[in-house]
This record gives structure tokens, sequence and C-alpha cells, in this order.
């Protein structure tokens, strides 16, 4: 065991099984203490994440505690200021996982190189993937640009890899205190008081986690296939937000899942999300100019139409049509919305409405608890037709069929857009034409569609045909 600070610093790692940070820590050491480093610009336009952030940092702390292991969190300008800071202290070793964002690894690097001119031990692990994204190419070295064979690939190098241990951690003699300066965690929660609602729906927890995936499995797997479409039903895990902040590791959703020997279809098209994330993973870290622009550059030159006005209708689920406004609902009151619905919205945005990819990526950004920069970026460029391996633009998502297809009943419209819950059946997906009523009114009610799907259709595929 050695003598000096073993110090874990967190940031997107909030567990105890498979911190493998953590979990060579502990082992190693006498003196253990976890820090978190707060940069507020981080945050500035997640402010959904910030309210999960407080709350995990809360639950963490307390996690930790039990195991003699103190979690301080310290306000930073960078982390460039926050280690000039930590370097100040003597004999101290420094773990942390991985973080697959270009920006991160790049730090990584700058890490590195400061760690060893100051002769400070270190050792960077693992994070959240089934795979170091740089694991998983083709047989001449270049990355995948196909989702298909690059999960099967990918499946396969894992499978192959001794599994790692689920080692747990042990309590150690006595907390340790190492900054005197540590923040107040209230200080992290955005200004708005709109993230209360989220108390609701949501506890950033690793047991809570665990429970979620187990209780998925055990009820919602067998019919997964048909039921993740259902915006109504409870037809996916709900695990996207533990994934991100790592309350949950993917390595635990894949041994837990595959545990399970029936029905292993619905299984495996559980797991292939874990296979769209590492993707994604890999498509910014080959392909980083993405990050801010098109993975297509014919892309650069399609003449999107800026809208201040419609692109307010949609964030404010206030477009005409049932299903995109129910979506757009759910995201604010949530932060979280379906993954079919946010295929719905976004094709909306980018097609109907002729707004820049950007902009929707942007809100998401800003209001999605499970926010993460590969998923929301290869999304979203996914539905705009600029990505890897993206749907066609000309597949234009009609926004009354699909809500007929996948809210039949109508019941998650109702949920999130109640002043159309009167509306015959019939009428649900396009209340326009429902005007025969005493107690509903088009325009009063409910607003009119901002803009008719026939004429939004043709005017998309015109302009798709400008960059051709």
């Amino acid at each position: 065991m050695k003598e000096n600070i073993g110090i874990i610093w967190l940031r997107e790692d909030f567990r105890l099984l498979k911190n493998y940070a953590l979990i060579h820590a502990n082992k190693n050491h006498k003196k253990l203490i976890a820090v978190y480093a707060y940069k507020e610009k981080k945050f500035i336009d997640k402010k959904g994440q910030k309210w999960w952030v407080y709350k995990s940092l809360k639950n963490f702390k307390e996690d930790l505690s039990n195991y003699n292991i103190n979690l301080q969190v310290i306000k930073t300008d960078t982390y460039k200021s926050f280690f000039e800071k930590l370097l100040k202290f003597k004999n101290i070793s420094i773990y942390w996982n991985r973080i697959y964002e270009p920006a991160y690894l790049n730090f990584d690097n700058y890490l590195e190189n400061k760690l060893k001119f100051h002769k400070t031990d270190y050792k960077i692990f693992k994070g959240n993937v089934l795979n170091e994204f740089n694991e998983v190419t083709k047989n001449d070295n270049t990355p995948f640009k196909v989702f298909t064979p690059f999960w099967r690939a990918a499946e396969k190098i894992h499978i192959e890899k001794v599994p790692s241990p689920d080692t747990k951690i042990k309590k150690i003699a006595q907390k340790t205190i190492l900054f005197k300066d540590e923040m107040n965690l209230k200080d992290i929660l955005p200004k708005e008081d709109w993230y209360k609602k989220f108390d609701k729906n949501w506890e950033p927890d690793e047991n809570e986690a665990l429970k979620k995936l187990r209780e998925f499995i055990k009820k919602g797997i067998d019919n997964y296939g048909n039921n993740r479409n259902v915006p109504s039903l409870s037809g996916t895990s709900k695990l996207s937000p533990f994934i991100k902040h790592g309350q949950i590791h993917v390595e635990t959703i894949w041994n837990e899942v595959n545990k399970e020997k029936k029905n292993r279809n619905n299984a495996n098209k559980f797991l292939a999300e874990i296979g769209w994330r590492e993707f994604g993973h890999s498509l910014i870290n080959y392909f980083p100019h993405m990050i801010k622009g098109n993975y297509s550059k014919k892309f650069d030159k399609f003449p999107w139409k800026p809208n201040s006005k419609f692109l307010d209708r949609w964030k404010r689920g206030l477009t005409g049509y049932p299903i995109v406004d129910a979506g757009m609902r759910e995201l604010y009151e949530t932060g979280w919305m379906h993954n079919r619905v946010r295929m719905i919205v976004g094709s909306f945005l980018v097609k109907h409405l002729l707004i820049d990819w950007r902009e929707g990526e942007k809100h998401f950004r800003n209001c999605l608890l499970d926010y993460s920069e590969a998923n929301n970026i290869s999304g979203w460029q996914w539905v705009a037709g600029c990505g890897a391996d993206a749907a066609p633009y000309f597949r234009i998502f009609n926004p009354i069929l699909q809500g007929e297809k996948f809210d039949k009943e109508g019941n998650y419209i109702k949920k999130w857009v109640p002043e159309i819950k009167n509306v015959p059946k019939k009428f649900l997906h396009k209340p326009w034409e429902h005007r025969e009523s005493l107690d509903f009114k088009i325009g009063r009610d409910y607003p009119e569609p901002i803009v008719n799907h026939e004429e939004a259709r043709a005017k998309a595929l015109d302009a798709f045909k400008k960059i051709k």
C-alpha cells in the first residue's frame, strides 16, 4: 500500500461498480480522496445537466462517505488552473477515467506531459465504453463509416476480451481532506426553477440506475423490439442519463442483459443502442470536424432558412402538429424525450422548417439530462442526412402518419398536449380538420399548423436538389 495520498479526479464517474480509477486507488492507497472540479463554463449551455450533476454529487458524496472516502467539490475557471492548484500538494498520485470526446482526450495528453514534468505519479483508465474507440477499425486500420459492420466488429472485440473484474471497494481507515475552499453544492443549481420538475421523474444515483436496469430486464426487454417505438409505453430503459453521467457502466448493462438467455433478438436490439453510442464516439474522434459542422461537406452549401419565430414555436411545442409538440413539451418537463419522438421532432425542424440542425442540437444540449457530445451531434446529423450512415435527406417523416402509427390511441399526445384530449381520435393527429365542436376551436385552443406538410416536403426536396 502506498503511503502518499491517492486522488481520484471525478468527472462522469458517479459509481462504485466498474469505476476503474476508484478501484485502483482504493486498492493501492491508505489515504484516499475524490475530487470534482466544477467548471461553470462547461455548463453554460447545459442548464438541465446542472441539476443532474448537483444531485449526483450530493448522492455520490454520501456513497463514498460510507467507505471513509471524502468527495470535495472545487470551483475552477479552467481544468488547467485546477491542476496548478492541485500540484502544489506533494506526495500525491492522481487517477482518472477517460471521457471519449476530442477536447477531453486532448486535455489528457496535456495533463500527462505536465504530470511527467512534475514527476507526479498518475494513471488513466478506460472510461464508460465497451471498447476504446481506436480499437475498432476496419482491416486496413481506417475507421468505420457505417454502423452495422462497426457494431459487428465491436461486439467481437469486446466478447474476446478478458472480462473486467467486478472488484468492490473497501472501507479505508480514515477520511482525508485536501482543499479548504470547497464550494457549496447548491451553487451549481441553475437560477431558473424549471429544473424542480425533474425531482418527480429522476433520482441520479447508482442504486437507482441498477434498479432501473433490473426492472427493464425483468419486465421490458422481452417486448423491446415493438414497445421501444411507442412513446406512451415504458418500452425503453431510460438509462441514458445514468450512462451519460456514469451512474452505471455500459459493461454492467452488457453483462446483466447477456445473463438472459431467452428472447435474444430483443436483447440484441437493446444492446445495439450501446453500439450506436460507441459508434458516435468513434465518429467524433476520427472526424472531429463534425462537432462544429457537417460530416458530409456537401451540406455546407445547404440553403437553410433561419426563422426565429418558427424556431421558438418548435421549442415551446406550439407547431400545430401534436406528436411534435408532445415531444418538445416532454423534453421541457422531464429533461428527456422518447427516442422515436426525437427523430420526429428533429426531422420536422430540419425538413419541414428548413432550420439548421445545429439549432436543434443546441436546444437539446441545453435541455437534455442525457446530453452527450457524441450522441447528440451524430443523432442530429443522422436525422438531417448530413452524417455518417445517416437517413437520406429525402426521407421526410410525415408527423401525422408517425403519430397515427406510433401513438395510435393518442395517449402520449393527450398526456403532453392536454388541450386536445377531447378531440375525437380520428382527428387527434390532425386537429385542424376537426372544426365542428363547442369546446374546441383550432387557432384558439390549439394553434394552426405553422407549415403545411405537403408544401414543406416539396420545399425540402427542392432545397436538397441544390446540393446534389
